[in-house]
């Protein structure tokens, strides 16, 4: 009599009632893939010789663990370095003791240094361009461990405002309006009065006024006043209508009065601008005077009014933005669909830091569990070159979210029930061969 069919029985259940329970085991195992066992048979042709179809199974064997790559569940946390991705690919991890690894599981958080670890200390892999000494990194380049700068960038000056708007085309000039008061052949901003006044802060002296924060290279703050007044036309010639001159005050001070400092907006019968602006321009750059920058670079910049309109409504603003900014440290983190991590800053600012790089595999099920959540490649696996998330086959990053196991608990109960049967079944197999064996042994 033969045990082996009921040996081989009973050893192939206890691996998959071993793999059942590993699954069931990482339930809470976050980007844990199940685990399936793959059954083969056995034939050994010397138990009958090699005659067709008198061929005796040896039993089974366990031909492999095929693991199941299917989409876990998404569950939303609190962190915005938690990601998952939703479609193909893993995440790629640097090791400081051997090649990359690669995992499913998205649970990252910063270092003291700013790099984007693991629970157990290793790097997240994406693209990152080096930084320039007081410069902050962009999503460009080649794969590199990821590192959010703690530190915010050195202070940009303003080099550039956006003015848009609506002048409303109803609007008389200042000497029109008040004649008494002005005069005819009153300009902005002449003094008034006896003893003479600052017009510029008299409201009736100018149409509208629009201020906005720039900023020194340095980082420091200076306040950019515009007037905006309208021309009187010339009562012979018509000469200067729906023309409109535009004046700066830097800090509060006396406007800038010189033609270099002083902008000529005229609109045609639309509304539109006629033409560029005359004045300061791009090849021509608004140059603050020196004094109000002592300690720091001359402020010089381009005022763009391609959004200023003339139309027969109220004074508006749309459009007001420069480039500037002081310094600012970290404030925060984002990370979008197609992995790109954004920086928020105290100054205001919201940069982009870098971007999360995934791998694809032409066969996942040839890669090797290393524990840790984590796999290495190998030769049968098809190790492809890192994408961009979105890419190619590559699934998209949610942020703030995990992938839970994708382990059917039911599913795995119920194989539980049904191996466990299986396991009793062959025992039953070797006691009946027992039973007859000890039959035989008997007869005398």
């Amino acid at each position: 009599m033969s045990f082996q069919q009921g040996l081989s029985g009973l050893n192939v259940s206890a691996k998959a009632l071993d793999i059942i329970s590993n699954n069931v085991a990482n339930t809470n195992t976050v980007g844990f893939k199940s685990g399936g066992a793959v059954f083969a048979d056995v034939y050994a042709a010397s138990l009958t010789g090699s005659v067709s179809g008198k061929q005796t199974g040896a039993g089974s064997t366990l031909g492999a663990v095929r693991q199941t790559f299917t989409q876990g569940n998404l569950t939303t946390t609190n962190n915005p370095l938690d990601l998952a991705i939703n479609g193909d690919g893993f995440f790629i991890v640097g090791r400081s003791d051997g090649p990359n690894v690669y995992t499913r599981n998205g649970q990252y958080e910063l270092d003291r240094d700013g790099f984007i670890i693991t629970s157990t200390g290793e790097k997240l892999l994406g693209f990152q361009s080096p930084a320039a000494a007081g410069q902050l990194p962009s999503p460009v380049g080649g794969l590199k461990e990821i590192q959010v700068p703690i530190i915010g960038s050195l202070p940009q000056a303003t080099g550039r405002v956006d003015i848009g708007g609506n002048l409303d085309a109803n609007a008389l000039s200042p000497a029109e309006a008040f004649p008494t008061l002005l005069g005819e052949d009153y300009t902005f901003p002449s003094p008034l009065g006896d003893p003479p006044t600052e017009a510029w802060r008299d409201t009736r002296t100018y149409n509208y006024s629009t201020s906005i924060e720039a900023f020194d290279s340095l980082g420091k703050s200076h306040e950019l006043t515009f007037y905006f007044v309208k021309m009187k036309p010339d009562a012979v010639t018509g000469e200067g209508v729906n023309t409109w001159q535009v004046f700066t005050s830097v800090d509060g001070n006396y406007p800038l009065t010189d033609d270099e400092y002083v902008w000529t907006l005229e609109f045609n019968e639309k509304g539109l601008l006629a033409g560029e602006p005359t004045g300061p321009s791009a090849s021509d750059l608004f140059d603050i005077p020196a004094t109000y920058t002592p300690d720091a670079e001359q402020i010089r910049f381009y005022v763009d009014f391609g959004g200023m309109r003339q139309i027969g409504g109220p004074y508006l603003i749309n459009e007001l933005t420069q480039d500037g900014y002081t310094g600012g440290e970290l404030a925060g983190v984002s990370v979008g669909r197609d992995g790109v991590i954004t920086g928020r800053y105290t100054n205001g600012e919201t940069v982009e830091l870098a971007q999360v790089a995934i791998q694809t595999f032409r066969n996942p099920n040839a890669l090797n569990s290393i524990g840790n959540n984590f796999w290495e490649a190998t030769l049968e696996s098809g190790l492809t070159a890192p994408i961009k998330p979105g890419e190619g086959v590559g699934g998209v990053i949610s942020s703030g979210m995990v992938e839970d196991a994708n382990v059917e608990l039911t599913q795995e109960l119920v194989q539980m029930i049904i191996q466990q049967r299986n396991y009793q079944a062959n025992a039953q197999s070797i006691k009946a061969q027992d039973q007859i064996l000890q039959t035989l042994v008997n007869l005398r």
